[in-house]
């Protein structure tokens, strides 16, 4: 009996234990917008009972918890919501509705005319600064990459971006908030300048085609925006060597890594490639430049950055053509130039505000002197002395209203104190521009934004103020579809090159209306944009003659008379992910611009605008052979060019094309090799990297223009310096290993 009632005992005891931890089943349907969710989280809190809703949104588990628990649905792009339940013996029904989580990486981006390069979680993140040096063709300049995006057209005897039928000077460039001015060097007629600043000192950019932001302005066409690096990983010591320069340059961290300081110093000469190829150009005096640099960057103990650069570069050269003129055998024209630019940025927090503000300074001096020879004998030069003070301050305070939405107000303030001397033409032109802007971004989903902006500015020259309004908005119409629009008013004060003379002035304008479809997924990009721009006010120009031997002719500014359109199609489209180890991106742009400007007797397609533009780049890198491979092609059809001269009719001087036609059709095949020869070398102590570059492959004879004598009965074509060249160079750091990033899926 006593074993039996032992036995009982330890029975009751087990169903007790078994009935006490009974299993209950939690269901129910998860929902947004009364649709069924999957993929949502549904957990008891602090436990490890849970589920993941199906495809109709349903789930369903069983639990031995009881009493008062709680109940979690959770999911990355929705509010975490939590529901208390009371688990007894019965099964529960438990349905939630959600609500979106406004998320900054899921939100879609306004980008309706813009390519950003600089935030990675953006669908718009295209280029990088090593996707410009790996760029067969650019020869490592920021602006010579931006050639084979869609929007910018390939003109090579000028410096500049000329965008959607706009001219080199309508695009502007900045560097951390503040207008750079003379981004490019000091150029002759018929060859473009370069890059002054070098492409390592940006981590990134925003390229806008049009309708950028109301914080940028005195820009008809587009804007590229630049980023300085913050900290560096760590100090460095790099060295450059090729037969045509020479550099060598250190970043210095410090030990607790809340500052830095670097330099570099470069040299260049073109003499020695002047004995190796068939130069097109008779340079007379090489070129040659000397350039160096100095930057410093503190992390402030509260989060904020303070950053200065500052630069320092001259060039010089002399160029020998035969002379359209008769009576001379020969035009000269040398060049001497000096540049300095210092850029001082600063970037903190305040409580809920984020102040950006940074300031400029740029002089620049150009000296040009023209002058003849024949018989061997040279005559007294013409000289052009331009000499130019650039300051430029903006400020700009942000307030996020929540995660995708912020509100952002500034002011900016650009000052010009520019000289001239030719001939007889002699000017001083100063001018500050005042400007004030606010910009809103309203993200209402992570489906819809919108950003609206306005800004205002004033021009002491002009006396007078312009107010031009800005606004964009995006729809996300699939996971990886966005759609958006932008709409935009835009003023720039004329050049002032062609103010010489007393005339009544305004500011030049453009409309810009952008519709854009862009499908990012991951390694693939597609852009399509179609866009019409409307100018107006443009500037219109009559041509004087100072005095001095060579004639050499010089625009006026007359009135505002000028106008114009420019629409077309473009389309973009970066694979990374179907072929192994390579990048390969096509650009396409279509291009219908007309102009009546400047010393154009009438609407004309502008001497600088192709009707269609196609560019491939394709990069390869080699793991086994430690070597990268570039191929980039460019076409262009051929460009309309002019020859205007003047005439009288009635007592009045007019302008008229006395000849005209169209230039061969552009074709260039670039290659370029990296080669790595310390990649995968854990004790390397030098990381190297050895480059060849080839441009225009094919020996294609590119034709850019043409230039006319004065009468019109001689001309001469305006070609590239030379036609294929060939670069080799080797590039070496002591303290980073940059190779990986040179490989990991860029090249």
């Amino acid at each position: 009996m006593k074993t039996q009632g032992t036995k009982l005992l330890l029975l009751m005891a087990f169903l007790s234990f078994v009935a006490g931890y009974a299993q209950v089943r939690i269901s129910g349907k998860v929902t947004y917008k009364n649709k069924g969710v999957n993929e949502i989280n549904v957990t008891l809190k602090d436990t490890y009972d849970g589920a993941t809703t199906d495809a109709q949104g349903n789930f369903s588990f069983e639990t031995s918890e009881k009493g008062n628990q709680i109940l979690t649905f959770t999911h990355p792009k929705y509010q975490n919501i939590e529901k208390p339940v009371v688990i007894e013996n019965q099964d529960i029904s438990v349905n939630a509705e959600l609500k979106e989580e406004i998320s900054e990486i899921d939100a879609v981006v306004v980008s309706a005319g813009s390519i950003e390069a600089s935030d990675k979680k953006r669908a718009t993140a295209l280029l990088t600064p090593i996707d410009i040096y790996t760029t067969a063709g650019a020869d490592g300049q920021i602006s010579s990459a931006l050639n084979y995006l869609p929007g910018v057209q390939k003109v090579g005897e000028s410096e500049g971006l000329f965008i959607r039928g706009g001219t080199g000077t309508e695009s502007k460039i900045f560097m951390d908030g503040s207008l750079i001015n003379n981004y490019f060097s000091n150029s002759v007629p018929g060859i473009a300048g370069r890059d002054r600043f070098n492409t390592s000192l940006f981590k990134g950019n925003i390229f806008s085609s049009g309708g950028y932001s109301a914080l940028y302005g005195q820009a008809l066409s587009g804007a590229l925006m630049l980023e300085s690096v913050d900290l560096p990983d760590q100090s460095s010591l790099d060295f450059g060597i090729s037969p045509i320069f020479l550099s060598a340059g250190f970043q210095k961290l410090g030990e607790n890594k809340t500052h830095s300081f670097g330099a570099t110093l470069g040299y260049s000469l073109l003499s020695l490639m002047q004995n190796v190829f068939n130069f097109n150009t008779d340079f007379i005096d090489a070129p040659q430049g000397l350039n160096g640099d100095f930057n410093f960057r503190i992390k402030t103990k509260s989060g904020g950055f303070l950053k200065y650069y500052g630069m320092y570069d001259s060039n010089k050269m002399g160029v020998k053509t035969e002379s359209l003129e008769p009576g001379y055998d020969f035009a000269l024209v040398r060049l001497k130039g000096n540049n300095t630019y210092h850029n001082l940025s600063f970037k903190q927090k305040f409580g809920k505000y984020l102040l950006n503000a940074a300031t400029s300074y740029s002089y620049n001096r150009s000296d040009l002197n023209f002058s003849t020879e024949t018989n061997n004998l040279e005559s007294d030069p013409s000289k052009l002395l331009t000499n130019g003070n650039y300051l430029n301050f903006k400020a700009v305070v942000e307030r996020k209203i929540n995660k995708i939405s912020a509100v952002r107000a500034g002011f900016e303030l650009n000052n010009t104190d520019e000289k001239l001397n030719f001939g007889y033409v002699q000017k001083h032109y100063t001018d500050l521009i005042s400007a004030v802007f606010a910009e809103t971004d309203l993200g209402f989903s992570n489906a819809l934004s919108a950003k609206i902006g306005v800004r205002a500015e004033n021009s002491s020259f002009l006396g007078k103020t312009n107010f031009a309004p800005r606004f964009a908005l995006a729809y996300r119409l699939a996971k990886d579809w966005t759609t958006s629009f932008a709409y935009g008013l835009f003023y720039q004060n004329p050049e002032s090159r062609y103010i010489n003379g007393p005339s009544d002035l305004d500011f030049q304008q453009s409309q810009h209306y952008i519709f854009q479809v862009q499908r990012a997924s991951e390694g693939r990009s597609l852009r399509f944009e179609a866009f019409y721009k409307k100018y107006d006010q443009l500037i219109k120009t009559f041509n004087i003659t100072p005095n001095n031997e060579q004639n050499q002719q010089v625009q006026t500014a007359l009135n505002n008379n000028g106008y114009g359109y420019a629409k077309g199609l473009e389309l973009f489209w970066r694979d990374k992910k179907t072929f192994k180890n390579i990048d390969y991106w096509l650009s396409y742009s279509l291009l219908d611009s007309q102009r009546d400007f400047i010393n154009y007797p009438m609407s004309l397609k502008p001497n600088f605008a192709s009707a269609h533009t196609l560019s491939a780049v394709a990069k390869r890198f080699i793991p086994e052979w430690k070597l990268g491979v570039n191929l980039s092609y460019t076409y262009a059809k051929g460009r309309p060019y002019y020859d205007i001269a003047t005439k009288t009719e009635n007592s009045n001087v007019v302008n008229y094309i006395r000849n005209e036609g169209k230039l061969k059709d552009y074709n260039a095949l670039n290659i370029s090799f990296n080669y790595l020869p310390n990649l995968g070398k854990k004790d390397a102590k030098a990381f190297t990297v050895f480059v060849l570059s080839v441009s225009n492959v094919l020996g294609s004879k590119n034709v850019y223009g043409y230039n006319f004598s004065l009468d019109g009965s001689r001309s001469s074509s305006v070609v590239p310096p030379v036609n294929t060249f060939v670069f080799i160079g080797a590039f070496i750091s002591f303290g980073v290993d940059r190779t990986q990033d040179a490989i990991n899926n860029n090249l």
